[in-house]
């Protein structure tokens, strides 16, 4: 029996360590193991009630683009015409987000943005101001797939953030999903962030039709 035990010890573990060695060789980043969500994420009358009172980031990736188009001869972050772009509909998604934002009476402090022309662009369109923020982008030293990657995102997502006012940052879907794992986040949808200073936690996933969900909500309950 006691041999048996072993041997099934000796069989789940290895089981284990061959799960752990397919998930590195097909590059998927470790943090999708453990995702950052909350206990128990925020949802309607709470999460606007937390956001008017300001202290998260809102993590947006940019908004619509053209699929036809690709960074691949891009040389400059400063040149669109060797970019994918945002398009019309995009455009107005992106005005539409920052609409809904102000008719909720979220208010909004520092908007960083990604370098590229999508994400500023995204920003301008929503928030009427980006400041770039190549940290939202930079993979850092270590090779894809390595744990580590995205380190001045994460910096960026842990810094707290004063009561009164919420941080935007407008950037991509794969930095945040490598720090975070899960879902890929869709083109103009965000994660609502509570910065802790030593890491983060998401507490909900917003896009354009939830942010209309929450301007629905009955100023009285």
């Amino acid at each position: 029996m006691m041999l048996g035990s072993r041997s099934t010890v000796h069989r789940v573990a290895g089981s284990a360590v061959l799960l752990i060695l397919v998930v590195l060789s097909l590059g998927v980043p470790p943090a999708v193991l453990g995702q950052r969500s909350a206990a128990t994420p925020l949802w309607g009358p709470e999460l606007l009630a937390a956001l008017r009172a300001g202290g998260y980031i809102l993590y947006f990736r940019h908004a619509d683009t053209d699929h036809g188009q690709n960074d691949d001869r891009m040389t400059s972050v400063e040149d669109c015409t060797t970019q994918r772009n945002l398009t019309n509909r995009g455009r107005d998604h992106a005005r539409a987000i920052g609409e809904v934002i102000r008719t909720l009476g979220i208010p909004i402090g520092a908007v960083l943005a990604s370098p590229l022309c999508r994400t500023v662009e995204t920003a301008m369109l929503a928030f009427g101001t980006a400041q770039k923020a190549p940290a939202a982008r930079e993979g850092g030293p270590l090779p894809p797939g390595s744990p580590g990657r995205f380190p001045a995102l994460r910096a960026l997502l842990s810094n707290p953030v004063a009561p009164g006012a919420n941080t935007v940052i407008v950037a991509h879907a794969y930095p945040y999903f490598s720090l975070v794992g899960g879902q890929f986040l869709t083109e103009g949808e965000a994660d609502v962030v509570r910065p802790r200073g030593g890491d983060f936690e998401v507490v909900a996933r917003v896009g354009l039709r939830q942010w209309r969900e929450l301007a629905a909500i009955p100023a009285h309950r």
